[in-house]
């Protein structure tokens, strides 16, 4: 699974961009952030990818969790944004009929 790291000064139509490249090759996605505006630039980045790739018919699930990253010897806790896809299968609607009393 490629990993995308997003700062706080990350352009998030670049990485929403970044996001629907990686999963036009795969079906999953992480995004790494390490602070308040990191984490911000990242769940933006998710929206746009998601209402992107749902014109293609893909979903995307976003699953949060926690990361200890190594940075300059120092340990800091991070937020990591799984991101999964699904294509959407096309529902043929059901014709509804009316019953008589």
């Amino acid at each position: 699974m490629e990993i995308l790291k997003v700062s706080s000064k990350s352009n998030p139509n670049k990485v929403a961009g970044a996001i629907a490249g990686v999963l036009s090759k795969d079906d999953q996605v992480e995004l790494q952030a390490i602070g308040a505006g990191a984490v911000n630039q990242a769940v933006k980045a998710s929206a746009i990818a998601s209402r992107f790739l749902k014109e293609r018919g893909v979903e995307i699930y976003v699953i949060p969790g926690f990361v200890e990253i190594e940075i300059n010897n120092e340990t800091r806790t991070g937020i990591t944004l799984k991101i999964v896809a699904s294509k959407r299968e096309e529902v043929e609607p059901q014709k509804v009929t009316e019953t008589e009393a």
